[in-house]
């Protein structure tokens, strides 16, 4: 009996050792799984549960809101009368098409500029901010990229005018042109939405500071995706302009080499017309593409320091306010290059100049009547 008592007991402390030997390798193997999956997520998780993080200061607070306060009241004047001037102006033309689009899209981004302007400046509660980074910040990154590809195709428009001068706008062109226009704000919007709708964590006052931290794991994928795609729409629209503005360099050398005999004045303010489009897409929209993917990857990747975050901000910040700009240079594109905006424009502000005088020397009148005495 001791015999096989001690056997059994020596079997069990076998039997144990092994038991706990297989559980500390099993705890180990689960915790190397868990680093594993860790290391796998970390890049999606760290900087968005890196709350701590945030880039708020007096310039953001103060300075970039006063800013965007500028540009709001100049931008909803300028492209709110150029709003009423095209309606106006029959859609005669491809260029005109593209110009109205243009103008709807400028006055979209306008109209999200307050909400920028109260959440940066915690003029209102941080439910504000929520709704922010869920919907108005999705509007201005679609109203900005719609613009860009409209600013492609007026380029393209206005090489083909460069070449072909006396070429007219068919009824089949202008069809084409409003398809080709619908699926630019159909295929943008899809593009849009699901960043919106993916933006759906439980807002709080602490994650409302950094709106990567209100999106879900696919919604911080789907931002990275979508980031990637407007980079390609971007680079390739510059490719195209560059390309469109070389040819139509070209042919203006050509022009000015045929009837030089005329003079240098007429050939600068051609030149000026021509190259306002290229000069304000390379002041609005190049710095800011430079900037973006870094600073994507800050906000979804575990890539960078919190300085370097912080740094990346403002930098983002600066160069997102001069995309804005463009809603303001926009309207000068209409003026110099559209005939019948300059001419409707023109003639409307003469109209309100001759009603004004006339109500004037109407008032004139009226007051100097009431003056004079009645004879009996």
């Amino acid at each position: 009996m001791v015999v096989t008592s001690s056997r059994c007991r020596s079997t069990g402390l076998s039997v144990l050792v092994v038991t706990s030997s297989r559980c500390r390798s099993a705890g180990l193997s689960e915790r190397a799984e868990d680093k594993a999956q860790m290391k796998a997520t970390t890049n999606f998780s760290y900087s968005r549960n890196d709350s701590n993080c945030t880039s708020t200061n007096n310039l953001s607070q103060v300075i970039f809101p006063l800013l965007y306060t500028i540009l709001f009241l100049v931008g909803i004047t300028m492209n709110g009368l150029a709003m009423w001037v095209f309606f106006k102006i029959p859609s005669k033309s491809n260029f005109i098409i593209f110009l109205k689009n243009t103008v709807i899209s400028d006055l979209l981004m306008i109209l999200t500029f307050p909400f920028k302007i109260l959440s940066d400046a915690k003029l209102v509660s941080w439910v504000l901010r929520g709704f922010v980074c869920q919907v108005t910040q999705v509007v201005f990154y679609f109203t900005m990229y719609i613009s860009i590809l409209f600013l492609g195709l007026i380029t393209i428009d206005r090489y083909q005018k460069a070449t072909s001068p006396f070429r007219t706008s068919t009824s089949r062109s202008l069809l084409g042109a409003k398809i080709l226009s619908t699926a630019i704000w159909v295929s943008m919007f899809a593009l849009s939405l699901p960043n919106m709708i993916l933006t759906n964590k439980k807002k709080t006052p602490k994650n409302v500071k950094k709106c990567a931290l209100l999106k879900s794991e696919f919604g911080l994928v789907w931002h990275e995706i979508v980031n990637y795609i407007c980079q390609l729409i971007f680079w390739v629209n510059l490719a195209v302009i560059v390309v469109c503005y070389i040819l139509i360099s070209k042919e203006l050398y050509k022009s000015y080499k045929r009837t030089r005999c005329t003079g240098k004045a007429s050939k600068k303010t051609v030149n000026l017309k021509v190259f306002i489009i290229i000069a304000v897409f390379f002041i609005c929209f190049v710095p800011f593409h430079f900037t973006r993917i870094p600073y994507t990857l800050s906000q979804t990747r575990a890539v960078f320091e919190c300085a370097a975050q912080a740094t990346l901000f403002h930098v983002k910040e600066s160069t997102l306010w001069l995309t804005s700009l463009n809603a303001c240079l926009d309207p000068f594109i209409y003026f110099f290059l559209c005939k019948s905006f300059r001419r409707s424009l023109l003639a409307t502000l003469r109209e309100r100049a001759a009603s004004a005088e006339l109500r004037a020397r109407m008032r004139e009148q009226n007051d100097a009547d009431d003056t004079d005495e009645t004879p009996l």
